[in-house]
């Protein structure tokens, strides 16, 4: 299908979403499609920053742990999260990175299933998932890891001896989109606990924790939440198991009275006992200000405006895929969709170097991976096409064959 066949125009005019753009800096001329690796900056982010820094550390010091809200920033911003992942109040916290909660929810899930000695996961899982569910494993005498294998489904794999079973809503690599209802309850009739990983859905697919009866969750906040590189994560706990919640980073943070200064430990009463210790207040103010662009908008209207850019960008490559023996690896289903696409081609890096030399940003994942997020805050339909028309030309013309494309950089 040619651009040219449709009239983006006319998609663009119709899109609820148009002003959006205008919210975010983006530099002129490019076409930025890495929301699914990194935001880009809110332009209330700026002032944000400027703000915390010089009125709030600067001028409130230490007095502004009270008089600002530093201390209650993980819960506030924690809950404005929950809404956009189908979580009440007070099941959310802000806090760490991704890795450091996968740690904390996969300890506290085991905490729940005492006598099970499987943690489950599939192969492809994002890795730092891997790498922490192997260190759990390892620190807790006779637990095991399982791997899900393409030929072997991950809900077959669920019996008896599962304790927690720990799956990506959405294949950082291939777009598949897990639903999460269907799978907690496979889980739970085997008696297992589920940890999902939101990183690539929050803020872009429709997600209800609570109505699936979801047991744990964590994701980033830099991606499709735009909170900057770094930035806080979350984690979710279903209210059902507060009162059981260990995990073994016990800090201060963490303690029924933190300021008792007390030696001995105590734990808080409810989500905070995922906490650990003092928080990057100047990460969580240039959070709070991407969370405000969220404010009124629903994530429906954002998911339908996702669907309709990947399948559009789907529809326009599918002739230079065939042509060149290019794979979409991302399904064409939207139930099964995240919010981006996968194409699998041999050269794949030295294409995407040479697309980003042009303007248009996706990113490269080993081994053969060209991956183009749709974050539809931002991105328009006239994007679309033209990082389409940018890909044909690359290909075709053979740009991506110039020995500097192929030159591999740290962060791919």
């Amino acid at each position: 299908m040619q651009a040219g066949a449709i009239d983006v125009a006319a998609l663009d005019a119709a899109d609820p979403l148009r002003a959006m753009r205008e919210l975010f800096h983006l530099p002129e001329g490019v076409i930025y499609l890495d929301g699914n690796s990194l935001g880009p900056p809110p332009k209330a982010a700026f002032a944000a920053l400027e703000r915390v820094a010089r009125q709030e550390w600067g001028d409130g010091l230490i007095r502004s742990w009270n008089a600002a809200g530093w201390w209650t920033l993980t819960d506030t911003l924690g809950d404005r999260i929950g809404r956009l992942i189908g979580a009440a109040a007070g099941e959310t916290v802000v806090s760490d990175s991704t890795s450091i909660n996968v740690y904390k929810a996969l300890h506290a899930a085991l905490a729940l299933r005492p006598s099970r000695k499987t943690i489950l996961a599939e192969r492809d899982s994002f890795p730092t998932d891997l790498y922490m569910a192997e260190g759990v494993a390892q620190s807790r005498p006779g637990m095991a890891l399982r791997l899900a294998a393409d030929d072997v489904p991950l809900e077959a794999m669920i019996d008896e001896g599962t304790a927690v079973v720990l799956i990506n809503h959405v294949n950082y690599r291939t777009g598949e989109l897990r639903n999460i209802a269907d799978l907690t309850a496979r889980a739970h009739l085997a008696g297992a606990i589920v940890v999902w990983d939101l990183c690539h859905s929050a803020g872009v697919v429709p997600i209800d924790l609570d109505g699936a009866g979801a047991d744990f969750a964590i994701g980033c906040t830099y991606k499709y939440l735009n909170g900057g590189p770094g930035a806080p994560a979350f984690i979710f706990a279903a209210r059902r198991h507060h009162d059981q919640l260990v995990q073994p980073l016990s800090g201060w943070w963490t303690h029924a009275q933190p300021f008792a200064m007390e030696s001995g430990y105590r734990p808080v009463s409810g989500i905070r006992r995922l906490l650990c210790g003092t928080q990057p207040i100047l990460s969580l103010r240039a959070l709070e200000a991407a969370l405000d662009l969220l404010d009124g908008v629903d994530v429906a209207t954002i998911r339908a405006k996702s669907l309709a850019l990947t399948r559009l960008f789907m529809d326009l490559v599918d002739p230079l895929c065939r042509e060149f023996g290019m794979h979409i690896v991302t399904p064409r289903a939207d139930a099964k969709r995240g919010g981006q696409v996968a194409i699998a081609y041999a050269h794949a890096y030295p294409v995407v170097q040479a697309l980003i030399a042009r303007g248009v940003i996706g990113d490269f994942r080993a081994p053969d991976i060209m991956r183009f997020g749709f974050a539809p805050l931002y991105l328009s339909h006239r994007d679309v096409a033209d990082a389409a028309s940018a890909l044909r030309e690359v290909v075709i013309s053979g740009a991506w064959r110039d020995e500097k494309f192929s030159a591999r950089t740290l962060v791919t």
